[in-house]
């Protein structure tokens, strides 16, 4: 179980989020991985929890430190990346770790770590249900929904670069879907 790492990404609203939480909910041994963050917290997140919030400041720092197994400027200003020392907190706990990441830098730990990484990219029925399911979360202005859309028309384009594409018409046959998945490469 040792090193193994699941990485699940999606445009922002295709439900890669609850995907994640239904797989920590059924398997003691997945654990998730913590993304550090600049944005403020949105709704109930807490920090050390959903995400560790910090300013951009102290990202930028980690970054010259050499502290990110990957990294990235997602929005213009919002930095969002995976402490390298998250995964090894977790992987000396015996936990294969999910990654709830964003398209690029689920690239990017597929390239690094490539023997005991599997990556499965959720993609929504259509851009107009992301729309609404991004409208329905109510946390987002339309500015920031159509920033959102935008970015996800682009993530899009990377589907076929993961190594499996679920389609999240339905979150239980998604949900259903991904513990197929997880439970195969967990037993490898």
């Amino acid at each position: 179980m040792k090193g193994k790492i699941i990485v699940i990404t999606a445009p922002s609203g295709a439900g890669k989020t609850s995907i994640t939480r239904y797989l920590l909910q059924k398997y003691d041994q997945l654990a998730f991985s913590i993304s550090a963050a600049t944005r403020l917290p949105r709704g109930k997140e807490k920090n050390g929890v959903d995400y560790y919030f910090m300013t951009v400041e102290e990202f930028q720092e980690r970054i010259h430190r050499n502290e990110f197994m990957e990294w990235e400027m997602v929005y213009e200003g919002k930095y969002y990346g995976t402490l390298k020392t998250e995964m090894e907190r977790l992987w000396s706990q015996g936990k294969a770790v999910i990654l709830d990441i964003d398209v690029k830098g689920a690239i990017h730990i597929q390239k690094q770590y490539p023997e005991n990484t599997i990556s499965l990219f959720i993609e929504p029925p259509s851009i107009d249900e992301l729309r609404n399911r991004l409208e329905g979360r109510g946390v987002d202005d339309e500015e920031t929904i159509k920033t959102r859309l935008n970015k996800a028309s682009y993530e899009l384009s990377f589907k076929h670069s993961f190594d499996r594409v679920i389609t999240n018409h339905n979150l239980e046959t998604a949900c259903k879907e991904a513990e197929e998945i997880i439970i195969e490469f967990l037993n490898k």
